[in-house]
């Protein structure tokens, strides 16, 4: 009868089969076969002593088939990460292959390691096992334990890394003895979780891991934990319960016998920092607080250097510049504040940047604007992937033709399906672009937040390009309209008034001989018409947030996006800058730099300053402040 295939017991046999107990150098064989051959099959004349080797040519001496098992040159060696169990066996097939019987097998086994090997069932055969203390099934496909099937001498059990939902299963014959559990990297979920980690069924656990799953309720949880005396090592972390600030005060109070919590160990001063905080655990606020920090911006290109002087027709060309990067959205309605300095919420339309060509082609076109970005003083502004409007014929009678019409989308100023793209306030070319860019983000919903940071944020410079124009300029009429009669008439009037009266005579002698010059036309100050922004993606890269799951509370670095200036546009730039100083030295101080040989000039990669840190309370007043209790 064929054995089925994904148990443990498969498994196992397969491993040993891969060993090749019973084939060279290994086993009994003509390589070895005279030193096991029963007294009864040797001739009388095997049995006297004699000088010469008593060995045929065709054996091999156990020192010399050892050597080929232990030398890793050899090509019967075992791999580099093969266990100690798995040497023994192969030399043990070697010194004394007779002993390799099944009952040998089962009895000899004190620890099983079934790791990545596709496995879906614990089959009833490892209760043939019967001194085995620790199971490792890591990695595999598991999704159901059947606890029965356990051996009662259990004392460590892994299961990281399969596909178990819930530890209800475990609960149903639990080993008695079991000090370890191991269930980091699952998916567990669900409040119901915290009814099958109580003394009732692990009565002598010692270590719990239950890091990296998806639970979410830390009161119930640690309520239930409670009731383990014997606990004193505990993983949570990974878990979105974990991204409360409040968590690892709430468990280090909560289970005041534990020493070891993920990874770092509980000192007095922590327990009497958190003291008291278990007591209004149930008031606290379940949400997690992230703020995000964009400090400097470095090594931005100068374009305006390489444009054109703009004549009496424009195209007048303004630059700007920001950061932008994508966060998860809260579905339960909680949003993000504004800390500092205020920023850009952007939620972009499928069409960000805005072709020039596409443009000229169409006189005659309506603009659409997605609203969405809000700025300090609340208005509304075209998001950044929109560009400000889209122009769009108003008909087209392809499909296609209208496909290539839309503008094309830079994919990286698009966030991810169920983030939002979060802006710093648009700045000026600099040397050093000041973001000072500082946003807190509280979310309630904290599965998708975990999703969030395993994937990471994703950090974008952009460069916003205005074209304006100049729009015809209208002529307006001089309002001075008074007839010349009148003006003499008054003329008149004031040679006969009294010397106040010869003063105003002069100033309507002036005001008359304005007047005679005819209506001036009158110029009205220009006005700019813009074109949709263009925009161009300077720099775009990922930053790794998973560590903030694994305890660390920030996560600060300098995306480093490479050189992008060029040797004549920093040329270009440097000369610009020193023409515009007002101090000599700072003048012959730039132009010696613009003098520069080119081999001298260093280029600055493009950088940019980003933290993102998880908040944590370090004291029981702290979190009883924060939330108002």
């Amino acid at each position: 009868m064929q054995e089925p295939t994904g148990t443990v017991s498969a498994a196992v046999r397969e491993h040993l089969r891969q060993l090749c107990l019973q084939e060279f150098p290994c086993g009994t064989g003509s390589w070895n076969k005279s030193r096991f051959l029963p007294q009864t099959w040797r001739t009388w004349r095997e049995l006297v002593p004699r000088e010469e080797e008593t060995l045929s040519a065709l054996e091999e001496t156990e020192d010399a088939l050892l050597g080929l098992v232990r030398s890793r040159h050899s090509p019967w060696a075992l791999l580099t990460d093969s266990s100690a169990e798995d040497r023994f066996l192969r030399e043990l097939a070697i010194q004394n292959p007779l002993m390799l019987k099944d009952a040998f097998f089962y009895s000899y086994f004190r620890c099983l390691r079934v790791v990545d090997k596709e496995v879906s069932l614990v089959d009833k055969d490892l209760l043939k096992f019967l001194k085995l203390e620790e199971l490792v099934l890591s990695a595999n496909q598991i999704k159901v334990v059947d606890a029965i099937n356990l051996p009662p001498t259990l004392k460590v059990l892994e299961l990281y890394g399969n596909k178990i939902t819930s530890m209800e299963c475990l609960c149903a014959h639990p080993p008695p003895g079991l000090q370890h559990l191991g269930l980091g990297h699952n998916k567990l979920l669900g409040p119901m979780e915290s009814l099958y980690v109580t003394a009732n069924h692990w009565p002598n656990l010692v270590s719990l891991d239950l890091g990296f799953n998806n639970l979410t309720d830390l009161q119930s949880l640690v309520g239930g934990l409670r009731t383990l005396r014997q606990l004193r090592l505990l993983i949570l972390q990974g878990n979105p319960l974990a991204l409360v600030p409040y968590y690892r005060g709430l468990t280090i109070d909560t289970l005041s016998r534990l020493c070891v919590l993920d990874d770092i160990t509980v000192s007095p001063n922590e327990k009497h920092q958190f003291q008291g905080l278990s007591i209004s655990g149930d008031l606290l606020a379940h949400e997690a607080h992230l703020v995000v920090t964009i400090g400097n911006v470095r090594g931005v290109l100068d374009s305006s250097v390489l444009d054109p002087e703009p004549g009496p027709e424009g195209p007048f060309i303004k630059y700007s510049y920001y950061v932008t990067y994508d966060f998860v959205e809260d579905d339960e309605g909680e949003g993000s504040e504004y800390v500092g300095v205020l920023a850009e919420i952007v939620k972009p339309s499928p069409s960000p940047e805005i072709m020039p060509e596409e443009e000229e082609d169409f006189e005659e076109a309506e603009e659409s604007v997605e609203s969405g970005a809000m700025t300090e003083s609340g208005e509304q502004e075209g998001s950044v992937s929109a560009g400000g409007s889209a122009v769009l014929p108003r008909s087209v009678d392809s499909t296609e033709e209208l496909a290539q019409l839309r503008p094309h989308i830079d994919p990286r100023l698009c966030p991810s399906p169920g983030t939002v793209l979060f802006s710093t306030v648009r700045k000026p070319w600099s040397n050093i672009i000041t973001c000072n860019y500082e946003m807190q983000h509280t979310l309630r919903d904290l599965v998708p937040l975990k999703s969030f940071l395993l994937a990471g944020t994703t950090v974008t410079i952009v460069e916003e390009k205005i074209l304006s124009w100049p729009l015809p300029t209208p002529v307006v009429e001089s309002s001075s309209t008074i007839k010349k009669g009148k003006l003499k008439k008054d003329k008149d009037k004031k040679e006969k008034d009294n010397k106040k009266g010869k003063d105003k005579k002069g100033d309507g002698e002036k005001e008359a001989s304005k007047e005679q010059k005819g209506p001036k036309k009158k110029e009205v100050p220009k006005e700019l018409r813009q074109d949709p922004p263009i925009l161009t993606v300077l720099g775009s890269g990922l930053v790794v947030l998973e560590p903030l799951l694994v305890g660390e509370p920030l996560v600060s670095t300098v995306c480093n996006f490479g050189v992008i200036r060029t040797v004549e546009s920093e040329k270009l730039t440097l000369a610009r800058d020193s023409k515009n100083k007002k101090t000599k030295k700072t003048m012959k101080k730039d132009s010696k730099k613009a003098d520069l040989p080119i081999e001298d000039l260093v280029l600055e990669p493009l950088t940019v300053e980003v933290q993102i840190q998880l908040s944590q309370f370090r004291t029981t007043e702290e979190a009883l402040r924060a939330f108002s209790i």
